[in-house]
């Protein structure tokens, strides 16, 4: 009896198709490393390694330091976010912060670096680039010099002339001059077959057409010997530059005239006369482009009025709009209006539609000519709703009444139905009427929710580019200013004006500008935001 008391029991047999539970573990860990899961985030990542990688060769091709090492590091990051099972809240904070330093940081920081440049038409680039530039522009043809046969030869992506002097053909590109090459076969006066590079017949020139044409090969190492560029394709001609460059004194000189041109603070090579030549290049310029608009008599004038303007744009869009707003839902807010729901669903219509097709429909609705209103409403009258600049800034301020009313409308429909029946109903027993119950009761406890909104709507408008440009473009335009800017601008289309629309773009003024429009926004966002925490206390 005591021996077998002593012997255990056997183990159950075990059942088709179950495991024991150290292998099962075995099995399941090995499932979850090559999962679906698995494979998707694998694949996904390595989409993400291969643009990345792509991006740093690109910028090392123009030797942006900054940006390959920007990519490098994010790649490293990113990789070990979502390899390792520790990091497990990188795997969802890394996405965000990535997009937030390239999208919002980096151009804030570009744009405040740019504002205290001359960055601009004419200042495009480095100084390098600007001495290519002049060298190039001021080429003429060498007079008496005799007409090349060329053949446009290929090899890779790059481009090449094939000539044929003293009977031997030399092959160069735009970074190597003419050389000798050997094996190389001749029809007459005209290369025809070139080892290691492709002979572009007529399909191949006309397609790569502007790179042939644009592409200049120098005759030697010596820059002042010229260069051949062809106009077709077929034959070549030598050109010099009447400006040459010299390092040694970083001047230019005029072989025609002997006049030397020197840089300048302005980023531009000047001679002493004043002439300038252009294209310049990129160079700091200081506070001069904030201060400029206060200095320059012809910007001082309709900045002022524009900066005015833009104050009481914003300040009447929300004013007018939250009136229309609240009137409306405290009318629909009560019960014994039947048919409510429809009413509301037909007021958030203008809401519905995109703000910048609203505002074209409106355009052809207030043209003076051929206008909805003009023609029908008003019997055929010439009103100047555009072209007049008091009647344009009515005409804007109607419009965006019509666009923004019932967004005011949704979100004073609902801090209504927020407020509690009881309070409302004790302040009736009390002997309140309708207008005191609105004035002490229902806009205090309104405004609670409804204040931060109201400066959120004040900053929008601020900023509302989208109405300006679509209905009147900020005309009509002032008359005698540098750049072309009209009555019914505001900052933010001015400064589009500015970078995009006036002839010259001034990168460096926009950017200057637009870092004013910032402190001036953020100032009133945050005095609002301040002055609403005396609600609190209601």
């Amino acid at each position: 009896m005591t021996d077998q008391q002593t012997v255990a029991p056997p183990a159950p047999p075990e059942e088709p198709g179950v495991r024991s539970p150290r292998r099962s573990r075995g099995d399941g860990s090995h499932a979850r490393n090559f999962s679906a899961g698995f494979v998707v985030k694998l694949v996904l990542i390595a989409l993400v390694d291969a643009l990345g990688v792509y991006g740093i060769l690109t910028a090392l091709a123009v030797e942006s330091w900054g940006i390959v090492a920007f990519l490098a590091l994010a790649l490293v990051v990113v990789n070990w976010a979502y390899f390792s099972r520790r990091a497990i809240p990188a795997k969802y904070l890394i996405p965000g912060l990535l997009f937030l330093l390239v999208y919002q940081l980096f151009v804030m920081v570009y744009t405040g670096y740019v504002a205290f440049t001359n960055y601009g038409d004419g200042h495009n680039s480095t100084k390098s680039d600007a001495i290519e530039s002049i060298a190039i522009q001021t080429e003429t043809r060498v007079e008496g010099s005799p007409t090349l046969p060329v053949t446009v030869v290929r090899s890779g992506d790059e481009l090449g002339f094939a000539i044929v002097q003293d009977g031997e053909v030399e092959v160069g590109t735009a970074e190597e001059p003419f050389a000798p090459i050997d094996g190389a076969s001749v029809d007459g006066d005209r290369a025809t077959a070139v080892p290691g590079w492709e002979v572009l017949g007529f399909a191949g020139i006309a397609e790569d057409q502007e790179a042939i044409t644009a592409l200049r090969v120098p005759l030697s190492d010596d820059s002042a010997d010229g260069s051949v560029r062809t106009q077709d394709g077929s034959t070549g001609y030598v050109y010099q530059p009447t400006l040459v460059y010299d390092p040694e004194t970083d001047t230019f000189t005029d072989t025609a005239t002997g006049e030397t041109y020197t840089p300048s603070d302005t980023g531009n090579f000047v001679s002493e006369d004043g002439d300038r030549l252009t294209p310049g290049w990129r160079v700091g310029v200081g506070f001069e482009n904030f201060t400029r608009v206060f200095n320059d008599p012809r910007l001082t004038g309709p900045f002022l009025q524009i900066t005015a303007w833009t104050f009481v744009f914003a300040a009447l869009s929300v004013v007018t709009t939250f009136a229309l707003g609240l009137f409306l839902a405290i009318v629909f807010n009560d019960p014994r209006v039947r048919g409510r729901k429809i009413y509301r669903s037909l007021l958030i219509l203008p809401y519905a539609f995109p703000g910048f097709l609203s505002a074209l429909v409106w355009k052809g609705m207030l043209n003076p000519s051929f206008g909805y209103i003009n023609e029908v409403l008003l019997g055929g009258a010439n009103i100047p709703w555009l072209t007049d600049p008091w009647l344009a800034k009515v005409s804007i301020l109607m419009v965006n009444l019509w666009l923004g009313f019932p967004y005011m409308f949704l979100v004073c429909t609902g801090a209504l139905q927020s407020i509690p029946e009881d309070t409302i109903e004790a302040a009736r027993i009390d002997g309140a009427g309708k207008l005191r119950i609105l004035r002490s009761m229902t806009l205090p406890l309104l405004m609670i929710s409804v204040a931060p909104l109201l400066i959120s709507s004040f900053a929008f408008n601020f900023n509302n580019f989208t109405l300006i440009y679509m209905l009147t473009g900020g005309g009509p335009n002032f008359v005698g200013t540098p750049v072309v800017v009209g009555h019914t601008d505001i900052l933010i289309s001015m400064v589009y004006s500015v970078a995009f629309e006036s002839g010259t773009k001034q990168y460096g003024l926009a950017s200057a500008l637009s870092i004013l429009i910032f402190v001036v926004v953020g100032l009133i966002t945050w005095l609002g935001f301040r002055r609403t925490r005396t609600l609190e206390e209601i």
